[in-house]
């Protein structure tokens, strides 16, 4: 079975940069096992797999070297780029339905992708005892200033240069094993003219560190919007790619802006 791959690197003005996605367009669904060999194969933070179902629908998943996960935005981002520029020019918006509802991407200006993703809410998490210094020393740094809890842990800290000086994820698969929680967000607010900074780390799903995390903005837009008083926000993701993100906080939605280039073309043989 041949089953054509484009490589796109999403949240990013070139290739190279922001976080790289593997598509693979299906004719029908194959057997889950085996896209989850072919995105292990793959070994990038996200494969990204879609159906067509319609006009302007498709059915869409996502694995990372791991396992299947319920949301991914930067792969969500480089499906429709793929769709758009590839697959169907004609279209100025795609549907996704997926695990986590359905996902819209439109056509932007100057090459922008719009992207509607459900909103992520977080909330204080106390967590374990001292838990707050367990991530700090886990990525080899003070304690965190707060700790919230949604779909991921957030824990922020007062300066941008406190996340840009993390090292790596250190030891926080261990920590967040224990909670039962894959992923770790951490932010301060913004330098160099953005509002908020971020990393996210996940290595119990087999990524380290993700370059730029489309499902982490669903939790980090609304908090930033509430403590900063506004509703469009410049995000960075400080990691060691680095993407940056427009964002806007639409209540139950967090619509995240920009561009995919595309790295790689080629064919799987299975």
């Amino acid at each position: 079975m041949k089953l054509k791959l484009w490589q796109v690197d999403a949240f990013a003005e070139k290739p190279l940069e922001g976080n790289p996605a593997a598509i693979v367009p299906l004719e029908r669904w194959i057997d889950a096992s085996l896209m989850q060999k072919i995105a292990n194969e793959n070994n990038l933070a996200e494969t990204a797999f879609f159906v067509k179902t319609g006009p302007s629908k498709y059915d869409l998943r996502w694995f990372t070297p791991e396992s299947e996960v319920d949301l991914c935005g930067h792969a969500t981002l480089a499906s429709a780029c793929v769709v758009f520029k590839t697959l169907d020019p004609s279209l100025a918006r795609v549907d996704f339905e997926t695990r986590s509802g359905t996902l819209t991407v439109e056509r932007g200006a100057n090459g922008q992708l719009i992207m509607s993703l459900p909103s992520d809410p977080v909330f204080p998490f106390a967590g374990p005892a001292n838990f707050a210094e367990t991530i700090g020393d886990a990525l080899g740094t003070s304690a965190p200033s707060e700790i919230l809890k949604g779909r991921y842990i957030v824990a922020v800290w007062q300066n941008a240069r406190d996340i840009r000086a993390i090292k790596g994820p250190g030891n926080i698969g261990r920590v967040m094993r224990d909670i039962g929680i894959w992923g770790c967000i951490v932010t301060a607010p913004g330098d160099e003219d953005f509002d908020f900074v971020s990393r996210f780390f996940a290595p119990e799903k087999g990524v380290p560190e993700d370059p730029v995390t489309g499902s982490a903005h669903c939790a980090l837009v609304p908090f930033w919007a509430k403590r900063l008083g506004k509703k469009t926000l410049k995000a960075r993701q400080v990691s060691a790619r680095g993407g940056n993100l427009l964002c806007t906080d639409e209540g139950t939605r967090t619509i995240l802006s920009g561009s995919c280039a595309l790295y790689m073309t080629g064919e799987i043989d299975v």
